[in-house]
């Protein structure tokens, strides 16, 4: 059983609400039908309800009848949804003719329908940009308890079973924190540990990668990831991490024995947490393109409720593994 079908047993599991801000976007309704007829998630689709009974008659779509459509113009909880908006903005200065307003739009309606408890997580991005995807989340949902920073996480799958989980690798941050602090660093480390038992469904073995190991160099860079593994370890003492080690300590078993002996991490690394950005986000792309290994992703970490961002080049069969990815964070978040 490969990822794809492992993450859609693991939706199918315990079934979640997450919706589709996008309703009326082609693949995003097929999408909809396929997750409906397989049982991975109860589906909110947002959007005219005519134009979407019109399209799931013009593409023979059957299931989208068991599928709840939400007019954005026009709906029951409107009013509550803008006096949450103003509860949770009104401070920045979002007044009520505004949040009105926003309330329309289909991606700010599916933040607060998360926000309000009545959806468990959101899809979106293949007709918009990802910043259109993110501000609504980043405004209403916000982060977890403990965790003031995003970021984004790929799921490597491999060729060679060698590394990692049989060739499953997580690698993060690699979509949007640019520089994190120690601090930002540890809880990137901590929400990826809790990434790869939601959604990998295996249990992290956590390198912070470094260009020194075990102190072989001494650098303001190196210090920031070795404080990092401290705290990331005082704040989930469940996981196993260890660093700072360069990437060859952390996958190879016998560079691992002569650099770092006696890690339980080192040479059997399954989670890579890079220092910053840059060289995450270049890490990812050199392994998915060299080694032709699929990169899964990004998986956006953090967030008080799922939200994830498609490409707008993704197919059908993309988004319906989005929706289960996000359907099994929102288990884990809830539990």
């Amino acid at each position: 059983m490969n990822f794809t079908e492992r993450v859609r047993l693991r939706a199918k599991e315990n079934i979640r609400r997450i919706v589709l801000p996008e309703g009326t976007e082609e693949r995003t309704i097929k999408a909809a039908d396929a997750i409906l007829r397989e049982g991975i998630a109860e589906v909110i689709l947002l959007g005219d309800p005519r134009h979407i009974q019109h399209l799931a008659s013009e593409y023979y779509l059957e299931q989208i009848d068991r599928a709840t459509i939400i007019n954005p113009f026009d709906h029951p909880k409107k009013s509550a949804y803008i006096d949450l908006m103003l509860n949770l903005r009104a401070s920045k200065g979002l007044t009520r003719d505004e949040a009105a307003n926003l309330i329309e739009n289909p991606l700010y309606l599916g933040a607060v329908m998360v926000k309000a408890g009545d959806a468990d997580g959101g899809v979106a991005g293949a007709d918009q940009l990802t910043s259109n995807v993110l501000r609504p989340a980043f405004q209403y949902i916000k982060t977890a308890p403990g965790i003031n920073v995003i970021s984004g996480a790929f799921i490597m799958v491999l060729r060679d079973f060698f590394f990692g989980e049989d060739g499953m690798m997580i690698f993060a941050d690699c979509a949007v924190h640019p520089n994190p602090s120690a601090e930002e660093l540890a809880q990137i480390a901590v929400v990826t540990g809790r990434t790869a038992r939601a959604i990998a469904g295996f249990e992290p073995r956590i390198a912070m990668l470094s260009f020194s190991t075990r102190g072989s160099a001494q650098h303001p860079m190196v210090d920031k990831v070795a404080l990092a593994t401290r705290l990331a370890r005082e704040m989930d003492p469940t996981l196993m991490i260890d660093g700072e080690m360069q990437a060859d300590a952390a996958i190879i078993p016998g560079i691992a024995a002569k650099k770092a002996p006696g890690s339980p991490i080192a040479g059997r690394a399954n989670v890579l947490i890079f220092p910053s950005l840059d060289v995450g986000n270049i890490a990812y792309k050199l392994v998915q393109r060299t080694a032709h290994a699929e990169a899964i992703g990004p998986i956006l970490q953090g967030l008080a409720a799922p939200v994830n961002d498609l490409s707008r080049g993704c197919s059908v069969d993309d988004i319906v593994t989005l929706v289960a990815i996000t359907s099994c964070q929102a288990s884990s978040i809830s539990g």
